[in-house]
């Protein structure tokens, strides 16, 4: 279409500059990105290797990050948790408890009305809600796609135990993890 782009930081012009130069160029940044990505996940690994807890917890029902970067529990948001975990126990299955949890006005962690199955589903088998982390469950294979990969034993995963305040306790979350194992035969 006639269009060129000028970059200048290398003073290039898409029109005037001979493709094997930007070709030179793109394959030089490309490089660059991967040694970024790569200083980065060697970073992460580290604080990962001393036990440094590294989460997201903005969409994490039941808890805040404190100023220490501990997570906190969230008082309010620790009764649904519980709620969720005893309405399972009851012999509610997920659906059952996304209907309970929409009739009843209960907002998500993002503040919507309507719970998504698969968000109940993955809370009921959270080892954070105990005061444990499993770090590196996924990772990202290709920095270029950026695609979160199931880990299945193709990196290391560090667990910590005692990590922050548990909001379930053990028996309760080992009785729901027997459950879902024998509702999923």
């Amino acid at each position: 279409m006639g269009i060129g782009v000028y970059v200048e930081l290398g003073g290039l012009n898409t029109l005037t500059t001979p493709d094997s130069i930007i070709d030179m160029y793109a394959a030089f940044d490309q490089a660059e990105s991967q040694e970024r990505s790569d200083n980065i996940k060697f970073g992460i690994r580290q604080r990962m290797r001393s036990g440094k807890v590294l989460l997201n917890h903005s969409q994490f029902l039941g808890y805040t990050k404190g100023t220490d970067g501990v997570l906190r529990v969230v008082p309010e948001e620790a009764e649904i948790v519980r709620k969720i975990f005893a309405l399972y126990l009851q012999g509610n299955g997920v659906r059952k408890i996304k209907r309970y949890l929409e009739e009843h006005g209960i907002k998500t962690v993002s503040g919507k009305s309507e719970w998504s199955t698969s968000t109940i589903d993955r809370m009921l088998s959270n080892e954070k809600y105990i005061g444990q982390i499993l770090m590196q469950k996924t990772y990202t294979s290709d920095f270029l796609t950026g695609k979160q990969i199931r880990n299945q034993g193709d990196l290391d995963m560090y667990f910590i135990e005692d990590a922050h305040e548990a909001i379930i306790d053990k028996e309760t979350f080992e009785k729901v993890q027997a459950r879902k194992k024998h509702a999923a035969k």
